[in-house]
């Protein structure tokens, strides 16, 4: 399987690792694709001896069957539907960008007609087979589905809804609510921070039906996220306490790690465990 990664962060960097140590046997890494001649990616293709490239042009030259993306909501909204138009598989990490309904229509309609895969994985959270479950039964109730995104306060610094609010993140005493609303509204104001939730949404009920809750916590060391849904198969809750990316405050581990998972279910298509 040929792989680009679009994106030169910390994700790029971890499937570069274990490619180096052969643990993604069968899967070759052809290009790491960046915004421009001075984008980090560059330096990491030069470390791990990878083709560094600009441009989503430049990157289908080198005939990917999947492109991985860890990059932005930017990234997404420029680059997607022409890679499903392609034919290929994308594993899109940056799912907030889909909150877009007509972005997530156009992405569908390629890949049904290009023949492409759009995959997104559920990155730092989990439940979402038992989520599809309760919503193919029926999920009708006023905040049936919820997230709590709760993270330490240095993983909200440096957005700019949150600088609006005037909240001084180095004096919090206690836990401070920065959103609480629908999804919808929340996602694109943390495009780094609560992907999970537009998972959550995509996977479920909706961007309008799923309610978000943002909360810097002081009293945290882990990315603490809460899933709670009611419905007719009955009532259910998740509670992931996440290890923050020692690189990226603003992502977990898990998801880093989720991202990996996803390059060896498309490697091996013709094995799955769990939904």
């Amino acid at each position: 399987m040929r792989l680009v990664l679009l994106g030169g962060g910390t994700i790029a960097r971890l499937v570069l690792e274990h490619l180096q140590r052969g643990e993604l046997d069968g899967v070759e890494v052809v290009a790491v694709v960046g915004r421009s001649a001075t984008s980090r990616g560059a330096a990491l293709g030069r470390e791990f001896q990878v083709s560094f490239v600009v441009g989503l042009e430049a990157a289908l030259e080198q005939r990917p069957d999947v492109v991985l993306e860890a990059a932005s909501h930017e990234a997404v909204q420029a680059h997607l539907v022409p890679m499903l138009e392609a034919g290929l598989g994308v594993i899109v990490l940056s799912a907030g960008a889909l909150c877009d309904d007509g972005l997530r229509a156009r992405a569908e309609s390629a890949a049904a007609q290009g023949g492409g895969l759009l995959y997104v994985p559920s990155g730092g959270i989990g439940g979402l087979d038992a989520l599809k479950a309760a919503c193919a039964a029926g999920v009708d109730e006023v905040n049936a589905v919820t997230i709590r995104v709760a993270k330490p306060p240095a993983a909200w610094k440096g957005i700019p809804f949150v600088s609006a609010l005037g909240v001084d993140l180095d004096g919090l005493g206690g836990p401070e609510v920065l959103f609480s609303g629908p999804a919808r509204e929340g996602v694109p104001h943390f495009p780094q921070n609560v992907n999970i939730a537009a998972v959550l949404s995509l996977a479920g009920i909706g961007f309008d039906r799923t309610k978000l809750e943002v909360v810097a916590d002081p009293g945290l060391i882990r990315n603490t996220h809460t899933i709670s849904v009611s419905g007719r198969t009955g009532r259910f809750q998740v509670v992931l306490e996440n290890v923050p990316s020692p690189e990226n405050p603003k992502t977990a581990w898990l998801a880093c790690y989720s991202a990996l998972a996803a390059v060896k279910a498309l490697h091996l298509r013709g094995v799955r465990y769990g939904t």
